[in-house]
């Protein structure tokens, strides 16, 4: 019942928002249609914030865009009602769609496709990546910075690359803030399971953990609740989730796909297509970044160690390890 009425909501807002386009925006036509990853709407996360940049785009440039959904696994089939209802670009949300994407648009070479968080060599797809790892390293140290019992815990969705850098991420910072800190990870094996990502975080909390950081979509929703009954502090992930528990919720690691999927917007207006092959959001151009520190007072000189830590991790000097296995 959730899902469906945010579904109805966020029609009538598309509806909405499309009538009142002027003219002079829509005159090219620009279309732009999207497959979300598998939680779709409504997880609080990493489809919500694409979908946030589509919408910013149908406001200030016109676009017009739809959206498809398969719970089912069923890529193809979703991806060829997208080419058939012929948009300029087609975008794939997450790794879990690139095989299905990579088929669809070897199949037709014409279509122009976005790939959003996974790295692809076929001519007409676009991947766009995040350097996760970077935001995540932040979080590490206000993790380190906040525990009290010096234990710390990771919730995974899958065990994917881009996943990894996450956990890395998040481990690093934490490690550099506290080198004796212990951090203990895990995957729940679904990014909408909220069930699963409850049971992680009640072991966590039972075996000493204090600070919960997830990547798990809404099954990561699910570990923040459970943080907020038994009392321990969490971070969010993607947006800033701190409305879903604000006695817990300390930061959240923005991973800003609205900014990205309006970038790609913004270039089709302006150039017609989508010439880059592969983008790339980190610190340095603000892709990745922490919410706002809430609930807990950092000392000025934490604040201080995070502010040199991004500038260090901006200028290189702090490299950040992305593949899984380097920083543990």
């Amino acid at each position: 019942m959730k899902k469906l009425m945010i579904g109805f909501c966020l029609i009538v807002l598309l509806i909405a928002g499309c009538s009142t386009a002027s003219p002079e925006k829509v005159k090219d036509n620009y279309k732009i249609g999207i497959l979300l990853s598998d939680a779709g709407l409504g997880d609080e996360s990493f489809n919500d914030s694409a979908f946030k940049g589509l919408e910013k785009a149908r406001d200030e440039l016109g676009i017009l865009f739809d959206y498809k959904e398969a719970p089912d696994g069923k890529y193809e089939e979703k991806l060829e009602e997208l080419v058939a209802e012929k948009y300029n670009v087609i975008i794939g949300l997450g790794f879990s769609v690139q095989e299905a994407l990579e088929k669809t648009a070897k199949k037709y070479p014409d279509q122009q496709f976005v790939l959003i968080d996974g790295q692809s060599d076929v001519a007409n797809i676009t991947s766009i990546t995040f350097k996760e790892q970077e935001g995540s390293f932040l979080l590490g140290m206000v993790a380190a910075m906040t525990s009290k019992t010096g234990k710390i815990g990771f919730i995974g969705g899958a065990d994917v690359p881009v996943i990894h850098h996450f956990e890395n991420g998040f481990i690093e910072g934490a490690k550099y803030y506290n080198p004796n800190i212990e951090i203990i990870s895990e995957y729940a094996g679904s990014f909408d399971d909220t069930e699963a990502g409850a049971a992680i975080a009640e072991r966590y909390i039972k075996n000493g953990v204090d600070f919960i950081y997830h990547a798990a979509g809404f099954t990561g929703f699910g570990a923040i609740k459970k943080a907020e009954e038994m009392g321990i502090y969490a971070a969010g992930v993607d947006i800033d989730q701190f409305y879903i528990a604000e006695k817990t919720v300390v930061t959240s690691m923005l991973k800003n796909v609205d900014q990205a999927v309006f970038k790609i917007a913004k270039t089709l207006v302006e150039d017609g297509k989508i010439s880059d092959k592969s983008l790339s959001f980190g610190l340095a151009d603000n892709g990745v970044g922490l919410a706002d520190i809430r609930i807990i007072k950092l000392t000025p000189e934490q604040q201080k160690a995070i502010e040199k830590a991004k500038e260090d991790i901006v200028s290189g000097k702090i490299k950040v390890t992305a593949e899984k296995g380097n920083s543990q």
